[in-house]
């Protein structure tokens, strides 16, 4: 069965939670099994406007929120992780779903989707992860020496309170988001001006340069080699073939594991990058409604 996303026209309803006095927003469409998107650094529930309509109309009720300080959600003067954001999604799930969830992540959207999967079974029906993100931030060993040194510098320019408003304005400039997304998507086409919009006009919200800042300096989280072993439930991954961001090398894992009889699906797009569900959403649709199909 494909998906097709031609003439989709739905505006996505935006509402409001308040977890732990800051302001979540989040959408819902849909009935049936839940499934929870999870966005990437920088995103938002818009990322997902081609896929939730299609997803809510194959029978599913789906769930997407702006992690907070992203999107619509506050932009909090915080200490940012991935344990944060696990809290405000398991405190999401209580709140709003209560029936065990497909957690569908895009880049650090599915580290933080494969956290909960391996940590908070409880909640967690199985996975869709979409050229999963290593970590929030890169792991030393991960860089050559040179990058290492690089990337330190970087940092600490961003870190500053002087440099970091200077380098952050220059980076959230529409001509460099587009610059940015023609790296990570192989489609030109797909980078339109709608979705250089989605991710710049967060960014002019006040506090946006201290989440940058607190985020591109916070730890990079557990590694996907030390959770994938603790999962028990089945897993969807999703890889655009040419991401320079994450590799498809970091599917080796996931295809390993695999051999070893954990139940996970691996899909790989040619000429797509770091994003696939937005630049190739009928491929994507209909692979995660084909897998969710089999597995109910």
């Amino acid at each position: 069965m494909t998906i097709t996303t031609q003439n989709l026209s739905t505006t996505l309803e935006k509402q409001v939670w308040t977890w732990k006095n800051y302001k979540i927003q989040y959408t819902v469409m849909g009935t049936g099994q839940p499934l929870v998107l999870i966005h990437g650094f920088g995103a938002s529930i818009g990322h997902w406007r081609k896929n939730i309509p299609i997803l809510a109309n194959a029978g599913y009720r789906v769930f997407a929120l702006d992690l907070l300080g992203f999107g619509g959600s506050d932009k909090a003067e915080i200490n940012y992780s991935m344990e944060v954001w696990v809290e405000l999604l398991k405190d999401f799930y209580y709140q709003h779903i209560q029936t065990p969830a497909i957690f569908v992540g895009n880049s650090i959207g599915a580290l933080l989707s494969l956290i909960i999967i391996a940590q908070h079974p409880e909640i967690a029906a199985g996975g869709v992860l979409i050229n999963s993100a290593g970590g929030l931030s890169h792991r030393p060993h991960e860089l050559n020496p040179v990058l290492r040194i690089l990337m330190a510098t970087f940092n600490k320019l961003v870190a500053n309170p002087i440099t970091g408003k200077f380098v952050f304005n220059r980076i959230r400039q529409k001509s460099q988001i587009r610059r940015t997304l023609y790296q990570v998507y192989c489609d030109r086409n797909a980078v339109t001006d709608e979705l250089v919009d989605l991710l710049y006009t967060p960014s002019c919200d006040p506090g946006a340069q201290k989440v940058f800042a607190s985020i591109l300096t916070a730890p990079p989280g557990p590694e996907p080699a030390e959770l994938l072993p603790q999962v028990k439930s089945p897993l969807l991954v999703i890889w655009g073939a040419n991401d320079p961001w994450t590799p498809i090398t970091g599917a080796k894992i996931y295809e390993e594991a695999g051999k070893n009889g954990q139940d996970i699906q691996i899909v790989p797009i040619p000429n797509a990058g770091h994003c696939p569900h937005d630049e190739v959403p009928d491929i994507v649709n209909t692979a995660i409604i084909n897998w969710l199909a089999d597995k109910n």
